[in-house]
């Protein structure tokens, strides 16, 4: 867990929970690359819809668990089974449509031609706009309805644009740090 007591400047939300900083100094932002590491992170943000962040951050290790890593090909594979198993988890957030959802996509995912990974990297805008305060970071661009289009046009669910720029944060294809965060220097370094 991150320390809250260092001097190093952040983005502000990373500020208000030991595990908020862990998350933003070591991967928020940073690139992901490979298809089970952008799975992971595409369903975990559609988890997260409607709750907060942090629920999502702690209930983590238990997600990999439940999810078999994340692991494309066994997640694919889940039946009915596995979906009253994963109800009954109380480790995760137990919601139906969300856990019917991740099967879903992880189904999709294996019929991508150039991997998932690939097909998201399309997106990255290393262009973006240096935001000075957390007000100036938007909740969808232009990429991310290009991004949440383009995934459900391929069968994925639970992408639209908003949770489609959160994954596109969270795995670094844009660079939403603010412009005085140590981790923003350091990733552009």
């Amino acid at each position: 867990m991150g320390d809250l007591g260092d001097t190093r400047i952040r983005c502000g939300w990373a500020n208000s929970a030991p595990d908020y900083v862990a998350y933003h100094d070591e991967e928020w932002g940073r690139p992901v690359r490979g298809d089970d590491g952008v799975f992971e992170r595409m369903t975990l943000e559609a988890f997260q819809s409607g709750l907060s962040w942090l629920v999502i951050l702690r209930k983590r290790e238990n997600f990999r668990k439940a999810f078999s890593g994340f692991s494309i090909p066994a997640v694919a594979a889940y039946t009915e089974e596995d979906v009253e198993r994963l109800l009954l988890d109380a480790g995760i957030v137990r919601n139906r449509a969300k856990i019917e959802t991740a099967i879903a996509n992880a189904r999709v995912a294996m019929e991508v031609p150039e991997g998932l990974s690939e097909l998201v990297w399309r997106y990255a805008d290393p262009g973006a706009p240096v935001p000075a305060t957390a007000a100036d970071v938007p909740a969808q661009t232009a990429g991310s309805k290009a991004l949440a289009k383009e995934l459900k046009r391929r069968g994925f669910r639970f992408v639209g644009p908003t949770t489609a720029y959160a994954l596109m944060q969270a795995i670094g294809l844009v660079n939403d740090h603010i412009a005085d965060c140590w981790v923003r220097r350091e990733i552009s370094a």
